[in-house]
C-alpha cells in the first residue's frame, strides 16, 4: 500500500559533524563527545552537558508536523505521495535573493535541500533525518538552504538540540497546497533541454513512482495506482481511538465502503496520525471515487459524534480493523 520512492545511483549525504553535537542550551561549543566537557567539570562531555543534548537529539516527537497548515498533507507527502511539491510561505518573508521556496517530496541524489541557480530554494521531505524531530532537522537544513551559495546542494548534518522547528519559520496562517506531479521534472528548470545524464536520471526517478492523484473533494486523499489494484488512502486529523470507533460502527453497518468493489482494508499510522486505506478495483480511477469519497465524509462525521458504547458487532469490527494497522513511523 505505500509508495515507491526513487532509486538514484549516489550514495546518500552523509552527516558532517558525526559524534558531534552542541550542548542543550546552545552557550558551549561544539565538541566531541569524548572531549572534556567545557563546563570545567572534568568530566567527558557526552557524561556531563552532552547528555542532555543527546536525549533532546533522539527523543521522538510523535506528532512533528502538528500546529502546521495542512498538517495531514506534510504526512502524506512525506510517507504515501513520490512526486508532489508545496511552495511554503516564511514568517519573516522571503529574504534578498530568494524568489521562492519548495518543499518537494524527494530531490536528485537525495539532496535534503537544494539553492538553484536562481537562488530559490528546494527543501526535500523524505530523506533520513539524523534526530527524533522531523520538523527541527528540516528547519535547521532550510536555514542553511537560505544563505547557501546559489547552484549548490545542502548536505545532511545534525541539527542543534536548541534549534528552530518549522512552527518557527513558516507562516503559521500560509496555504498548504499542494501540487502532485506524474514525475520528477520539476527537478530541473527545463526537462526538454536537459543533459543525457539528467534525462537518465529522470527517467529511473519517474519509472519507480506509483502514479497518485490528489482528490478535490476532500481534504488529504490521495489515489495511487498500482499493478494489481488501485488504493485510496486518506490522512485523518481525529484522534485514532475515535476515528477507530467511527470507522468501525460503519464497518459493522456495512457503510464503510467506497462503492462497488471497494473495500476498507486497514490503515496506516504515520507521524500520529492515522491513515484509514481502500482497495479499489483497477478500473476505478481518481474521479470515480471523489463522490463516493464525499459520501463517505458525511457518514463518517456522524459516526465521530456517536458516542454510545459500541455493540458486540462493532467490537469485533473495530478488532479487525486495529490488526490491521501498519505503523510507517
Amino acid at each position: 500500500m505505500a509508495k515507491k520512492r526513487p532509486q538514484t545511483k549516489a550514495k546518500r549525504p552523509q552527516l558532517t559533524d558525526g559524534a558531534r553535537a552542541a550542548g542543550a542550551d546552545g552557550n558551549f561549543p561544539v565538541v566531541g563527545a569524548r572531549e572534556p566537557c567545557p563546563c570545567g567539570s572534568g568530566r567527558r562531555y557526552k557524561a556531563c552537558h552532552g547528555r542532555a543534548a543527546a536525549h533532546a537529539v533522539t527523543e521522538l516527537v510523535h506528532r512533528p508536523f502538528e500546529g502546521l497548515p495542512g498538517e495531514c498533507d506534510w504526512v502524506a507527502l512525506r510517507e504515501l505521495v513520490p512526486a508532489a511539491t508545496v511552495e511554503l510561505p516564511l514568517k519573516d518573508g522571503l529574504p534578498d535573493g530568494v524568489p521562492s521556496v519548495t518543499l518537494a517530496t524527494v530531490l536528485p541524489m537525495a539532496w535534503p535541500a537544494l539553492r538553484r541557480d536562481d537562488g530559490s530554494v528546494l527543501l526535500g521531505l523524505q530523506n533520513d533525518t539524523s534526530s527524533g524531530d522531523i520538523s527541527r532537522d528540516l528547519a535547521d537544513t532550510l536555514q542553511r538552504a537560505l544563505i547557501a551559495d546559489p547552484g549548490t546542494p545542502v548536505q545532511a548534518r545534525r541539527a542543534p538540540a536548541d534549534g528552530p522547528r518549522l512552527q518557527d519559520l513558516l507562516d503559521p496562517e500560509g496555504a498548504f497546497e499542494p501540487v502532485v506531479h506524474s514525475g520528477f521534472e520539476f527537478w530541473v528548470p527545463d526537462p526538454e533541454n536537459a543533459t543525457p545524464d539528467v534525462t537518465a536520471s529522470l527517467e529511473r526517478a519517474n519509472s519507480a513512482a506509483i502514479p497518485t492523484v490528489m482528490l478535490s473533494g476532500v481534504d488529504s486523499a490521495y489515489w495511487c495506482e498500482t499493478p494489481e489494484k488501485n488504493h485510496l488512502r486518506w490522512v485523518m486529523p481525529h484522534p485514532e481511538e475515535q476515528l477507530l470507533d467511527a470507522l468501525a460502527r460503519l464497518h459493522a453497518a456495512g457503510h464503510s465502503s467506497l462503492g462497488e468493489g471497494t473495500r476498507l482494508v486497514g490503515s496506516f499510522r504515520a507521524h500520529g496520525l492515522t491513515v484509514p486505506v481502500w482497495d479499489l478495483p483497477s478500473g476505478v480511477g481518481a474521479e470515480d471515487v471523489e463522490k463516493p469519497a464525499a459520501e463517505f465524509a458525511e457518514r463518517l462525521a456522524a459516526a465521530l459524534a456517536t458516542d454510545t458504547p459500541l455493540t458486540a458487532d462493532e467490537r469485533r469490527a473495530r478488532g479487525g480493523l486495529t490488526n490491521r494497522q501498519v505503523t510507517l513511523s
